[in-house]
């Protein structure tokens, strides 16, 4: 996987259905280039939602969380991350909180947060999954195609590299 967002942007900036990202997000993890097709949840202050979908074998995929940018708890931590990597997610971006950032960063997966949180989600089961979420300027929706790097994040109907 070789691309630059900003040699994506110079390329097909000027396409329908192609989105860049307000930039809201910090990196973790040791993967800084991360691409794939999307997978969104709808969640707030609960990640049970995130668990299932992360025990699902992700395939290549980007797990897109709209956490309703809170910053009160986090709703992916270590745990989750390694968890993440042995299905096969490329990425995690997190409208929201994150903790174990020492060692998510440690793991060869991409992440992007608005912050760190030390204090873990609820347990409620509260979320839906699937469906069109928007943050950062951005409509996420299942199947489009996510690219995030050090200069951001960009979203595109179809695949692009």
């Amino acid at each position: 996987m070789t691309f630059a967002t900003a040699d994506l942007c110079d390329r097909f900036a000027d396409r329908e259905n192609f989105q860049i990202a307000e930039p809201l997000f910090r990196q973790f993890g040791n993967r800084r280039l991360f691409s794939g097709r999307i997978t969104t949840l709808k969640v707030f202050e609960d990640n049970t939602l995130v668990r299932s979908t992360l025990e699902e074998k992700g395939n290549g995929r980007v797990l897109v969380i709209d956490g309703g940018g809170s910053r009160r708890c986090a709703l992916l931590g270590d745990t989750l991350a390694q968890l993440a990597l042995e299905n096969g997610w490329q990425g995690i971006v997190v409208y929201g909180c994150i903790r174990g950032a020492a060692l998510i960063d440690q793991l060869p997966l991409g992440v992007m947060a608005l912050n760190t949180h030390p204090l873990r989600s609820r347990k409620h089961d509260h979320g839906e999954r699937d469906l069109m979420i928007t943050f950062a300027g951005v409509n996420f929706k299942k199947d489009h195609y996510l690219y995030a790097d050090s200069d951001g994040i960009i979203v595109s109907e179809t695949k692009l590299d």
